[in-house]
């Protein structure tokens, strides 16, 4: 973690959303230099979530860069499909206009980022996750395949580590994970999970798919996984 924040700069963000992005947020300010901070805003969060961006703006004296889905495609999605089309198709093709594509647009400005991804979050998709890796999906600000890199600090480290110190050094966290979330997406597709499941079941639950990702980090899948991902929400691998 230390070597990625000694190149800290406008060009590097942190991608926030959930509890370890809070450990990144809060280890970049114990640094003392500037950092950025961005994430994606679905409309579809639920209202815990949104109280819990607020907290950690407070808390840190930041403000978070917040991405947005394109309204026409929002619109068009919802017109043609309804509001609840995932349930019956998969969630791909939702997730690629609320948050794939709009990562795409803020990667496009920075030359590297930082995630919270942990091997143990998910050992179906992640377990194989380097700490510093050349992104193999997304572009960065040069443009190109190898002009961004994406840095998993925290890859290696367990969840239970994370939160230790998220409790240790009194950090904001999500209302919702008092109530049985441990992995927290949009509303319509997160649930609590049962003692004894994994935290990604609480994930899309309704589908049977290995591959539990929206996209943000498809180049964590395998062919195989990465093939049925495409096929799932009309060929949704856009990133």
């Amino acid at each position: 973690m230390d070597k990625a924040l000694e190149k800290f700069g406008d060009d590097i963000a942190i991608a926030f959303s959930g509890a370890e992005d809070v450990a990144l947020i809060e280890y970049a300010k114990l640094t003392g230099r500037p950092f950025r901070v961005f994430s994606l805003d679905t409309g579809r969060l639920n209202p815990e979530t949104y109280h819990f961006f607020d907290q950690v703006e407070k808390h840190y004296g930041i403000r978070i860069e917040y991405m947005f889905p394109d309204a026409v495609e929002v619109q068009g999605l919802v017109r043609n499909k309804g509001l609840f089309s995932f349930y019956e198709d998969g969630h791909q093709e939702c997730c690629r206009v609320r948050k794939v594509r709009p990562l795409r647009r803020a990667l496009k400005g920075l030359r590297a980022w930082i995630t919270g991804q942990r091997k143990d979050q998910s050992p179906g998709t992640r377990s194989e996750i380097p700490v510093v890796q050349v992104d193999p999906v997304f572009e960065g600000l040069d443009g190109g395949a190898g002009s961004l890199i994406k840095w998993n600090p925290v890859a290696n480290v367990d969840g239970e580590y994370v939160w230790k110190f998220l409790l240790t050094m009194d950090v904001p966290v999500n209302s919702l994970h008092s109530k049985g979330y441990i992995s927290i997406g949009c509303e319509p597709c997160t649930r609590p999970v049962l003692p004894g499941q994994h935290e990604r079941e609480g994930r899309w639950w309704w589908e049977d798919a290995q591959a539990k990702e929206c996209g943000l980090h498809k180049g964590n899948l395998k062919q195989g996984d990465a093939a049925q991902l495409n096929g799932n929400g009309n060929g949704a691998a856009s990133r």
